[in-house]
């Protein structure tokens, strides 16, 4: 009896002892790079934009165009919005015939809206884009956590004014984002490329 408990005690001991060096064992960890989701982007295709505005231009096929229904809204603002993006175009229009100070009031309030993102932005990136039409528009570019990655406006200076503001309805960071926000900056900038004031 002595002799199957001090056996037993053994098995036990030796069971006890494989069992705490399964556990100690350094496991063989590699970290996992950073990764991000994979988001398919459609082919860049372009339509015109339907008649009944002041201006003209083609946009992505993988788009809607709604109206602007914000209380603040005026005829012709217009959203340029990607449901499969969740990403949304704001496009501002007026006409400045008759207000030659409410014309230079929006160059300044162009302005001062895309300022507004300097608390959040890593950099803001101005130029100006020379467009085929001969008109010119005058483009911002910004870095960092802000909720408007690309401006810009334009005018021919006696009439039209359009100001157009990337937005997405998502709470992604915009490192995750990168590749939609590229996708949807070459489509806006074909849509000035292709932009016509009537």
């Amino acid at each position: 009896m002595a002799v199957s408990r001090f056996a037993g005690f053994w098995c036990l001991a030796a069971a006890g002892l494989l069992l705490a060096g399964g556990c100690t064992s350094t496991p063989d960890f590699t970290p996992k790079p950073k990764g991000y989701n994979r988001i398919d982007l459609p082919t860049h295709s372009y339509q015109q934009l339907a008649p009944g505005h002041p201006y003209t231009f083609e946009y992505s096929r993988a788009a809607k165009i709604l109206r602007d229904s914000s209380y603040l809204a005026k005829p012709h603002w217009i959203n340029v919005y990607y449901p499969q993006l969740k990403a949304n175009v704001q496009l501002t229009y007026a006409d400045v015939r008759a207000d030659r100070q409410g014309f230079n009031r929006l160059l300044e309030d162009a302005r001062k809206l895309t300022g507004k993102h300097e608390i959040k932005a890593s950099a803001i990136d101005e130029r100006v884009l020379q467009m085929p039409g001969g008109l010119r528009a005058t483009v911002f570019e910004l870095q960092g956590e802000v909720p408007s990655q690309f401006q810009f406006y334009t005018t021919d200076s006696t009439r039209h004014f359009l100001r157009g503001a990337l937005y997405f309805r998502t709470a992604t960071a915009n490192d995750s984002l990168a590749p939609v926000i590229e996708y949807v900056k070459q489509d806006m900038v074909h849509l000035l490329n292709t932009l016509r004031f009537k």
